[in-house]
């Protein structure tokens, strides 16, 4: 018997923790029944219902996306936009691991596995994600310093931090820096800056643990290998 939360998850409907929310809300039903217990057990032949639909179980797929500009980082779009889902050619039903802003580009996983972006996403896992960022202005060694040591956006002060200034276009006056952080809060790169006075110009996720860019253009994607996935799991789940 398994957790119902996590066989919702494995199934491909949605994470973990939108499973969660899910149960909690009532939304959940096993062989007819609402269950809104969070760790409920449920037996292999049980029949489950998310939001009045019957899960089938998927073969679990992983994706790793070179997400280009002009693109949403979620299932669908009330606006109307393209998401990145639309970019991955499956029946399977997929989503993005964490959040790409519309205009940010780069580093972006997708799967139907629940525990698989759990895993990635869970602060307690410190997944290292590396960023490559245009700001206007000129960056100097005291706002390298401040970015490392942590700085305070909504209330509250980022943890240390990696960053390595890249170059500097004095005639555009624009700075390029390479940032290494383990957080994922909502904006958080283009926050980070602007806590220090800048503005970011262009934003680029290079890597998300040991997943990288390597052999794709913008919009390309590829299938990641088992011993990638595998590879992963023996890195960070406990």
């Amino acid at each position: 018997m398994e957790r119902l939360q996590k066989v919702i998850a494995n199934s491909g409907y949605t994470s973990r923790r939108k499973a969660e929310d899910l149960i909690e809300k009532g939304k959940v039903k096993v062989n007819g029944q609402v269950v809104s217990e969070l760790g409920t057990k449920v037996k292999p032949n049980d029949v489950i219902e998310v939001e009045g639909v019957e899960l089938s179980k998927e073969e679990k797929e992983y994706y790793l996306l070179y997400k280009p500009r002009g693109v949403i980082s979620s299932t669908d779009d009330d606006k109307g936009r393209k998401t990145v889902v639309e970019l991955i050619n499956t029946r399977s039903r997929i989503y993005p691991i964490g959040r790409l802003d519309y205009d940010t580009t780069g580093v972006l996983l997708l799967t139907n596995d629940g525990d698989f972006a759990n895993m990635l996403m869970h602060p307690s896992n410190r997944v290292e994600k590396v960023y490559f960022v245009k700001v206007e202005g000129i960056i100097k060694g005291e706002h390298i310093r401040m970015l490392e040591k942590g700085v305070v956006i909504d209330g509250v002060k980022t943890s240390k931090a990696k960053a390595k200034l890249k170059r500097i276009d004095k005639k555009q006056k624009t700075s390029y820096v390479e940032l290494v952080i383990h957080e994922g809060r909502n904006h958080q790169v283009k926050k980070m800056f602007e806590a220090i006075g800048f503005e970011v110009l262009k934003l680029s996720r290079e890597r998300v643990a040991f997943f990288t860019l390597d052999g794709l253009t913008s919009g390309e994607y590829r299938t990641l290998k088992p011993k990638e996935v595998k590879q992963a799991f023996s890195l960070f789940e406990k």
